[in-house]
């Protein structure tokens, strides 16, 4: 992909990306990033394989990362046994001098588009409205949605992935522990058919 004079490719992330993500992550957001209620959700889970994705120059350089993990919300029901009903986006990191080029917004499409591919119903993210408005996300707390911690109103969003997804689910979200890092799965996909 093209943006102006940035050159960029989107694709899959791979084991060995782990080790520029982590520093990514830091210089974007810093290290007190671990102490936020989204982290909570993330803890001691997986990041749904299929919807991590990293966006590199033509040198293989790291430009930005995104993944998505797995949720569940009160009121869903049982989720599917072969991928996740709900994911928290993010985080979505660009690194600092990339900023404002549209490689964040790319790796958002691409990661949304996959999401609605795998038939994941809701997707919630914690971020600026602005940012995420456009892509359909609406505050989540008028949808009686709740996070496990403190988070600011408007920050909180969510974007039906599914038509109707939203009808009926109230309350609480928490991880999906399917994905748990101690599951026997580890490392393997879980799919939709």
């Amino acid at each position: 992909m093209t943006d102006g004079m940035l050159r960029f490719h989107i694709t899959p992330e791979r084991p060995g990306d782990a080790e520029a993500i982590e520093p990514l992550l830091d210089r974007t957001f810093g290290e007190a990033r671990r102490q936020k209620t989204v982290y909570r959700l993330r803890a001691g889970v997986r990041p749904v394989p299929e919807l991590c994705f990293v966006a590199t120059d033509d040198a293989g350089e790291l430009l930005a990362s995104l993944r998505f993990w797995p949720i569940r919300v009160d009121g869903q029901g049982e989720p599917p046994a072969d991928g996740p009903q709900a994911i928290l986006l993010g985080p979505l990191a660009v690194a600092p001098k990339q900023q404002g080029r549209g490689v964040g917004r790319a790796l958002v499409r691409q990661g949304l588009d996959t999401a609605r591919r795998m038939a994941v119903d809701l997707c919630v993210v914690v971020g600026e409205p602005e940012y995420y408005q456009p892509y359909g996300f609406v505050p989540a707390t008028p949808q009686g949605l709740i996070l496990p911690g403190p988070v600011e109103p408007r920050r909180f969003q969510v974007l039906e992935l599914k038509p109707g997804a939203l009808e009926g689910v109230r309350g609480r979200i928490r991880a999906d522990r399917r994905y748990a890092k101690q599951a026997a799965t580890a490392g393997r996909p879980l799919r939709r058919a």
